[in-house]
């Protein structure tokens, strides 16, 4: 069981501090399975001190559900003293933005995901616990408390509930084994119509705005019946594709540039990915982000790159990237 390997790989190491670390603008998902987990460490292994922390803090809907739950992250995380750093929803060190080049090659670490595996990750970690076919990496944290045989805090269960909410898009995209997870989580006492509320806040003008925008600047690759939607805007990328999902198209791409990053959002219809295979973070977010000087990677319908460039040239890329695997 893979709770007993990381249990044991403290007991090696003789761990005193572990860091547990989330990926930029840390969303409910990391943020749910950090808290968690941190959780499950500290039933299982009292003398361990533990700390969370997300490069470049958490996401806006992170700090609504750190406002009902005390969840709880530290700015100034003690990387280079750690014992073991646990790596959550976070499938490779540069989503860590600068606190990357703090970790020492030699540092133990351990990774928790549901991201495609990326190779250098998958060479570094001491101990990987990924699986890609499950909805979150809240519902791998509930896993590592079900082979413990320990049952979450009611806490904790809303921050697993929360977690796998926002990556399921509500549940629209919950396979039968994750709403088992979420059943159980109600059965343990969530009361879902009052937890899921936290996630239920009033979009900003801006990202309307940014969605109304990239609707309007759309350049359409139809290829083989597959409509994708290409645009641009300076923020709110991610939701921008959601938007333009929503409109009708299979696929969205949206690029945006600022302070000299290019950031690139991806996400796509269940039926292209049923029908063609092509999975937005393996095939097309990884080589844009290595085209880019970066780095991509993601889910099956969702995915995101970063690195350094030219708007134009990168949705030139994606649109040949697109037209070699769809022909």
């Amino acid at each position: 069981m893979q709770i007993q390997e990381i249990v044991a790989l403290i007991d090696k190491l003789d761990a005193k501090l572990a860091v547990l670390l989330c990926h930029h603008n840390a969303d409910p998902d990391a943020i749910g399975a950090a808290y968690a987990f941190k959780g499950l460490l500290q039933r299982l292994r009292p003398n361990l001190e533990t700390e969370i922390a997300a490069a470049a803090g958490p996401s806006k809907l992170s700090k609504a559900i750190m406002n009902a739950l005390p969840i709880e992250l530290t700015e100034q995380p003690r990387i280079e003293a750690a014992d073991l750093l646990v790596l959550l929803d976070t499938n490779t060190i540069q989503q860590l933005d600068e606190w990357s080049t703090r970790i020492v090659v030699t540092q133990p670490m351990v990774v928790i995901d549901h991201h495609a595996s990326h190779p250098e990750t998958e060479e570094r970690a001491t101990l990987s616990v990924s699986d890609e076919t499950v909805s979150s990496t809240c519902e791998l944290v509930y896993r590592l408390f079900k082979e413990a045989e320990v049952k979450p805090s009611l806490d904790e269960a809303k921050a697993l509930f929360l977690g796998i909410s926002f990556d399921t898009r509500h549940f629209i995209i919950a396979t039968s084994d994750t709403l088992k997870v979420v059943a159980e989580l109600v059965d343990s006492g969530v009361n879902a119509q009052e937890t899921i509320a936290v996630l239920s806040l009033p979009m900003e003008p801006s990202e309307r705005l940014a969605r109304l925008k990239a609707a309007e600047r759309i350049k359409l690759l139809k290829v083989k019946g597959w409509l994708i939607a290409l645009s641009h805007v300076s923020a709110y990328q991610a939701s921008a594709c959601r938007g333009l999902i929503a409109l009708g198209a299979h696929v969205a791409v949206v690029a945006g540039k600022k302070q000299n990053k290019l950031q690139v959002s991806f996400r796509a219809s269940r039926d292209f990915f049923a029908e063609t295979g092509v999975h937005m973070g393996r095939d097309l977010a990884k080589p844009l982000g290595d085209f880019l000087g970066g780095m991509g990677g993601g889910h099956s319908l969702s995915a995101g790159a970063n690195g350094a460039g030219d708007v134009d040239a990168c949705l030139k890329f994606c649109k040949k990237l697109f037209k070699e695997m769809l022909k």
